[in-house]
C-alpha cells in the first residue's frame, strides 16, 4: 500500500496528523483481521517535495525527500504499535539502529509472522518517486495488489480542480494511462507495473473506510490493470 504523505497530514497539508494516522491504523488492523499481509510505502510530500525545490541540486533534493519518507514510516509504524500491531521498517541503505536494510527473505518472514512491514527511503536512488518505490517493492515481494491511497479519489482525464467536466475512470489500463500521459501515478512506475502485470487500485485516503473497502473489492476509486 502507498500512503500519501500529504493525505496523512490532514487539513494542514504539512507535517503529520496523529488522528489521521490512527484512522489508518484502525483500517489496517481490520484488514489484517481479514487475513491480509500488508506492506506500506509512505510518500514524503508532507515534509519535502524534491522536484519543486528551487536552487538545490536534484540529487541532494531527492536524498532529502527519501529521508522524509523515513521519518513518516518511523512515525506511522510507532502509531501502529500503540494500536496493538507489530511492525518493522526497512530502508535500501543503513540508517544506524533505526531501520533494517531491505532483504526480501526477511521482509516476507515478517509478513508471514503478522507484522506490518514499512518500506521507507524510496528506491535508494535519486530521480525515482515513491510511486516507483512501492512498485519495486510490490513486485519484489510478489504482492497480489497495490493500493494507492492518495489525496485524490481516482484517475481523471484532466485535472478536476481545473476542469469541472473532468471524467473519472472506474477502470483503465496502464497502456491507456501512458498513452494519455495521466500523471496521477508516476509514469515510470506505471510502465514498470505494466511490464510486471501488477494491478493497482487508486483511491482517496480521506473517504470513510476506504482502505478496507478497496481490499474487499468495493467500487471505489480507479482500478488500473
Amino acid at each position: 500500500m502507498k500512503l500519501s504523505g500529504e493525505a496523512l497530514s490532514g487539513e494542514a497539508g504539512f507535517s503529520l496528523n496523529l488522528a489521521e494516522a490512527k484512522k489508518v491504523a484502525a483500517q489496517v488492523r481490520e484488514a489484517k483481521e481479514l487475513g491480509c499481509q500488508i506492506g506500506i510505502v509512505i510518500g514524503g510530500g508532507n515534509f519535502w517535495r524534491g522536484r519543486s525545490s528551487e536552487g538545490i541540486d536534484r540529487v541532494k533534493a531527492d536524498q532529502i525527500g527519501m529521508l522524509a519518507t523515513v521519518m513518516n514510516c518511523l512515525y506511522v509504524s510507532e502509531v501502529f504499535r500503540t494500536e496493538g500491531m507489530d511492525t518493522s521498517v526497512y530502508t535500501p541503505y543503513p540508517i544506524g539502529l533505526y531501520t533494517e536494510v531491505f532483504n526480501k527473505d526477511k521482509a516476507l518472514k515478517d509478513l508471514k509472522e503478522g507484522k506490518v512491514v514499512f518500506f521507507a527511503g524510496g528506491t535508494g536512488h535519486p530521480f525515482f518517486s515513491t510511486d516507483m518505490g512501492v512498485a519495486l517493492r510490490a513486485v519484489e515481494i510478489e504482492a497480489d495488489l497495490i493500493l494507492m491511497a492518495k489525496n485524490v479519489d481516482g484517475v481523471y482525464d484532466s485535472d478536476p480542480n481545473i476542469n469541472p467536466n473532468a471524467k473519472k475512470y472506474d477502470c483503465l489500463t496502464y497502456q491507456e494511462m501512458l498513452a494519455k500521459t495521466l500523471r496521477v501515478i508516476d509514469l515510470t512506475a506505471a510502465a514498470f507495473l505494466m511490464d510486471n502485470h501488477m494491478p493497482c487500485k487508486l483511491f482517496a485516503l480521506s473517504e470513510e473506510g476506504s482502505i478496507c473497502r478497496a481490499i474487499k473489492g468495493e467500487k471505489i476509486g480507479t482500478d488500473i490493470i
